[in-house]
């Protein structure tokens, strides 16, 4: 089961493989934005990953797409709604400000 580590705040968590990071995450308590409810419409659960990304597989044209249309994008961001988890530990950073439409 792989851990995923959350930042700012230092905390670890655990879930199954194969578990959207958004429902992770929300199953351990993080109030996470997901206007959507994880359509892949708003962009709201846009986080960074910093390490682990190979784990968690390539980014989808459909998640590319509305990552290009939101602020605050960079090389580590993802939609966590989006992301499945691999095998392997990842660390995430949850943002502070709102990057969804």
């Amino acid at each position: 089961m792989p851990t995923v580590n959350v930042l700012p705040e230092g905390k670890a968590i655990q879930a199954a493989e194969g578990t959207s990071l958004l429902q992770a995450l929300l199953d351990n308590g993080f109030a996470l934005a997901h206007k959507c409810g994880g359509n892949l419409s708003c962009g709201s659960c846009h986080l960074f990953i910093q390490e682990g990304r190979k784990s968690v597989g390539r980014i989808a044209p459909g998640e590319n797409a509305l990552l290009d249309s939101i602020p605050g994008v960079g090389s580590k961001s993802r939609l966590a709604c989006q992301v499945k988890l691999g095998s392997e530990d990842i660390s995430v950073e949850l943002l502070s400000f709102a990057s969804g439409r």
